[in-house]
């Protein structure tokens, strides 16, 4: 039996790093076990979970920033901000309904994974609203790095390297973050009716409005009827979301319908049934299906996501959509992941890069879950590693299989 630990402080982890270095004994490090299946599968001698690590430090609303220990429950952070009217604003993705899994994300989780969400391109990422952090290295010591606010720049590069790296670097200890206002109101423009090509072109066309939009996606007809109940109308939908002062809302919402209905039928959604077609698009919800069929998560320019489809289309089983402000394409494969195809056309329509999100347990073994990296920057890559992690501790194979 695997033996799992659950320190409540930042001491109790960095004795765990220290005895498992001694040991030569490898961790598995996770938060609240909701994103177990993303990455390449870790294969450690021991569980340390920072769940107990838990509580929001401190909060400042009028200078919107949080710091909070890297165990609390996401649901936690987000009812103090609610409380204030204020949000995380890089919208992070629940990855519950995509791997079925259960428990609570946590704040650490969110950074360690650089989670985000469909206001991507306006908000950034995860890594994006990240200030500072307090992580455990791989020799026991306690590291700060960054501050509490944006124009504290000490360590910055730190805390940036530590957002996405999955827990292989370091166990965060402590988080410290900036949150926006949250919008009093939104609503979203709905074009129905368009290919994926069309669809493109109109969303470029949108995003070049003066209206400020904070969300565009194309919902294909084979999934749209899954998005807030069946609710949009006939056809494929590409939806487009603004975001503000319920005037200023509504005088944008019908100049973008206005400039974009000689392209298709166009209807509106308020505000309730806007909050939750987007937090569907978050989360996924069309492949949120209770399977283990691969599921790639590809960024490509936008103009090159409908012509990557097509080109799958042609040699495979694949179904899609598109998160078009969040960068985003989603692909289902029906059978196989055929990751070498996948990445084959990516590069041939100008680059980019795909994770394999989902996939059973011998295609994530066999198949690199994120994308391969340049000789340079695999080589600067392991060197990082080797003086945050040494003996190589935490989470063994996470970002790269091992053989």
């Amino acid at each position: 039996m695997i033996v799992h630990f659950e320190p409540a402080s930042e001491e109790g982890i960095a004795t765990v790093v220290r005895a498992m270095a001694a040991e030569r004994a490898s961790l598995a490090v996770i938060g609240g076990g909701t994103r177990s299946g993303l990455g390449n599968p870790v294969r450690a001698d021991r569980v340390l979970s920072t769940r107990r690590l838990s509580g929001i430090v401190s909060y400042n609303p009028a200078e919107m920033t949080v710091s909070a220990l890297a165990g609390t429950p996401l649901s936690e952070i987000e009812a103090a901000l609610a409380e204030n009217r204020q949000m995380l604003s890089f919208e992070p993705m629940d990855h519950r309904p995509v791997f079925a899994t259960t428990g609570e994300p946590t704040i650490g989780g969110v950074f360690a994974a650089n989670v985000s969400g469909p206001r991507r391109i306006i908000a950034g990422a995860a890594r994006d609203s990240l200030l500072g952090v307090r992580f455990v290295n791989g020799s026991g010591d306690a590291i700060k790095a960054g501050g509490r606010v944006m124009k504290n720049v000490t360590g910055l590069d730190l805390v940036k390297l530590l957002a996405g790296s999955h827990g292989t670097l370091g166990i965060l200890t402590e988080v410290t973050f900036r949150v926006l206002p949250k919008p009093p109101t939104s609503e979203t423009v709905v074009v129905s009716g368009l290919n994926d090509a069309e669809a493109a072109a109109v969303m470029a066309e949108a995003m070049a409005q003066t209206v400020e939009v904070s969300g565009a996606a194309h919902l294909a007809e084979s999934v749209r009827g899954r998005f807030i109940g069946g609710g949009l109308p006939d056809g494929a939908a590409t939806v487009l979301r603004l975001e503000g002062l319920p005037a200023s809302v509504s005088i944008r919402a019908e100049k973008l319908a206005k400039a974009l209905e000689r392209f298709g039928a166009v209807t509106r959604l308020d505000g309730e049934r806007t909050a939750v077609l987007w937090s569907e698009i978050r989360d996924v919800k069309p492949y949120a299906d209770g399977t283990d069929r691969p599921l790639w998560r590809v960024s490509v320019a936008p103009s090159a996501g409908h012509q990557l489809v097509a080109a799958l289309r042609l040699q495979t089983g694949v179904d899609a959509f598109y998160d078009w402000q969040g960068g985003l394409v989603w692909l289902r494969m029906e059978a196989d992941p055929e990751a070498a195809l996948v990445r084959r056309y990516i590069k041939a329509l100008g680059g980019g890069h795909a994770t394999l999100v989902r996939a059973n347990d011998g295609f994530r073994a066999a198949i690199p879950s994120f994308e391969p990296q340049p000789a340079p920057v695999a080589l600067l890559s392991e060197r990082v590693r080797e003086k945050f992690d040494p003996q190589r501790i935490f989470n063994p194979g996470r970002m790269q299989a091992v053989s």
